[in-house]
């Protein structure tokens, strides 16, 4: 056997170790692969007879075309979200190995076939080309597209985590894994949307401008080379061939150079950076978010809530939550022709109760804020500072959804009382989420797992989100009986009113809910470090 093969046998069977060793980690482990390769199977298998079934049919093309490239742009995330699929995707772990560039290559890009997802796209490849072929010259071109279209998306997924190695092996690589469930569940709600769509009479033809541009594109152009091929454009054909044939050599490439890149720099954690006393220097120097904040005590709260939001990958993930299911949910409502202009509110209500449980954010670190805490003012500020960092980015997302929503449907003479009722709604839940902080505190997990209460705090995790919520709904309720009352009886000239009383309604909540709540987070501060500081 030469040496090539030998090295690519070697890391096809360290693949094949690595699935096995995990599996033997726990019997619960071993069962989710089982129930996890029988699913993509039968999944997989699903795929291939609904594509097979399209054969013939006048748009099958629109179908499938972008099924392929929908699948490539699957393989080039698939190792930023999940950095910890695949041992295998990090070459750092292989540069003490006497073995160049261009020796790892074929043995990564091998080893890379190994596992569920390989064999998915396997199945998803084969029906895409048998969907597509017809004639001898369809079925030569579909040997060719089918290898091509799986070796661009396997060295695709290769060379971009090679280049993002030390994103995904860092702090912000786990960040953007914890955030790959909210990508997910977008993706799904568009997926929906899609689906709607195309089960219509008539939809797949919808898809067709799309896969026009979409069949000049690798490796989605090497699966539109079969129907060329079969329909007799040779030169069409074997322009798109080249076409992936181009990005795979483009891909292969860009791998071998980063590969290179990895195997003989230094790594950046290992060696002092230069400019480090700069930056030391240059952290405390008021400058950039800092600069624009009050320079007291409510400043410094803010700047710690905000860092808190961008650097602490639950409270990240929090946000990120509500940020993007806020701005979905009545785009998916309008897709949908629930469309309602009072959808909007569902942005101020999920960027409200980022205020709940604000003290379990801290976990243990609230020692330091509680003994920081000698009296009600200092509490009163200490939550005054966490509630302005919540409201400094919630009020223009909510001004902004409300204005982009009526925008969208065309009902902008609703945009004054929709805006009074979502700042309104906004400054409640915060409102409520004082009394929930300090009433019904409950720890975090530090881990980096996606459990967001510690075992035995379940209850009062409930009690803190849903009590919270009921009671803001109470507390709204004489500001949407108002708008209700102005619709019922004909007053449209007095809608105007409810944005001022909104924002009044929405800033005098939270003021007065500071003043009761000040005493009581002082005097329960030591309940509170207790309940923050479990797990």
């Amino acid at each position: 056997m030469s040496e090539p093969q030998s090295v690519t046998w070697t890391f096809v069977r360290i693949k094949l170790s690595l699935l096995r060793n995990g599996l033997r980690q726990s019997s619960g482990r071993t069962a989710a692969f089982v129930i996890s390769i029988v699913l993509v199977l039968l999944l997989g298998a699903s795929q291939l007879l609904g594509l097979i079934l399209l054969r013939g049919n006048e748009h099958v093309a629109a179908a499938v075309i972008p099924l392929a490239a929908v699948t490539a742009l699957g393989w080039a995330v698939m190792p930023l979200f999940f950095p910890g699929g695949d041992e295998t995707l990090d070459p750092t772990r292989l540069v003490m190995l006497s073995l160049r560039a261009r020796q790892l290559m074929p043995a990564l890009l091998t080893a890379s076939l190994v596992g569920i997802g390989p064999l998915f796209t396997v199945l998803l490849a084969l029906g895409a080309v048998l969907a597509l072929a017809q004639g001898v010259a369809g079925a030569v071109t579909a040997v060719i597209a089918m290898p091509l279209m799986i070796l661009v998306c396997v060295a695709l997924a290769r060379a971009v985590a090679a280049v993002n190695v030390r994103l995904l092996s860092s702090r912000r690589g786990r960040d953007l894994a914890l955030l790959s469930g909210l990508i997910i569940a977008v993706g799904i709600q568009l997926l929906n949307l899609g689906v709607q769509r195309l089960g219509a009479p008539g939809g797949l033809s919808t898809l067709e401008p799309v896969a026009d541009v979409l069949a000049w594109l690798p490796p989605a152009s090497a699966v539109a080379a079969v129907q060329a091929a079969g329909d007799g454009a040779y030169g069409t054909a074997l322009v798109q061939i080249v076409l992936s044939a181009a990005a795979l050599l483009a891909l292969l490439w860009w791998w071998h150079r980063s590969l290179n890149r990895l195997m003989t720099s230094p790594d950046a954690s290992t060696v002092q950076a230069a400019t480090a006393p700069e930056k030391t220097r240059g952290s405390g120097s008021g400058k950039g978010l800092a600069g624009l904040l009050p320079q007291d005590r409510t400043g410094a709260v803010m700047l710690r809530t905000l860092r808190y939001a961008w650097r602490d990958p639950k409270t990240k993930v929090g946000w990120a939550s509500s940020l993007g299911v806020g701005a979905l949910l009545p785009a998916v409502f309008a897709a949908q022709g629930n469309g309602s202009v009072y959808n909007a509110c569902w942005a101020a209500g999920l960027l409200g109760i980022q205020m709940y449980n604000q003290f379990g954010q801290d976990h243990s670190a609230f020692w330091i804020v509680a003994s920081t805490i000698s009296s009600p003012r200092e509490a009163y500020v200490e939550m005054r500072g966490r509630i302005l960092a919540i409201a400094l980015i919630a009020t223009p997302y909510v001004t902004a959804v409300a204005v982009a929503y009526t925008l969208i449907l065309g009902e902008w003479r609703v945009l004054p009382e929709l805006l009074g009722l979502t700042l309104g709604v906004l400054g409640v839940l915060m409102a409520t989420g004082v009394f929930s902080s300090y009433r019904f505190p409950y720890s975090i997990p530090q881990d980096n797992g996606y459990k967001n209460v510690v075992p035995g705090q379940g209850s009062l995790a409930y009690l803190s989100i849903f009590g919270g919520m009921a009671l803001g709904v109470l507390l709204c309720a004489p500001l949407i009986a108002l708008t209700i009352w102005l619709h019922l009886s004909g007053g449209h000239e007095w809608f105007w009113l409810l944005l001022p009383l909104g924002i009044l309604y929405g800033a005098a909540a939270p003021a007065l809910a500071l003043r009761v709540a000040a005493p009581r987070v002082s005097a329960r501060l030591p309940e509170i470090l207790a309940a923050v500081s479990r797990g």
